[in-house]
């Protein structure tokens, strides 16, 4: 997508701190945490919600999912973390998605509260 953030970093268009790439996302720190550790997983493959998934990117971030455990070392993840997906409805955005690229918030580094 021309205008997206996200696309921009995937592409290096502009610099982000990745901490782990590979063929079907990024990981990299939120710029606005919420948690002592704030990460935000994002594929690759630009769509903005859940319900614009075709199967292929189900399976994706099937994998996507798959492989936030096997990192949480790298992450210091190891006490336990979060998983956040925001999504904007059909008729508003009460979750407050901000960047319309479906990403994963990670958080984790202390307690969190619900």
């Amino acid at each position: 997508m021309e205008n997206c953030v996200f696309c921009k970093i995937i592409s290096g268009e502009i610099k982000s701190n990745i901490v782990y790439d590979d063929e079907d996302f990024v990981i990299f720190p939120d710029l606005n945490p919420k948690a002592k550790l704030h990460y935000l997983a994002v594929p690759k493959k630009h769509f903005a919600t859940l319900a614009e998934m075709d199967e292929a990117d189900s399976m994706m971030l099937g994998r996507i999912l798959g492989k936030i455990p096997i990192l949480s070392s790298k992450l210091g993840l190891e006490n336990g973390y979060r998983l956040i997906i925001n999504q904007k409805g059909e008729s508003g955005n009460d979750a407050g998605q901000e960047v319309m690229h479906l990403h994963i918030h990670i958080l984790a580094g202390e307690r969190l509260e619900m």
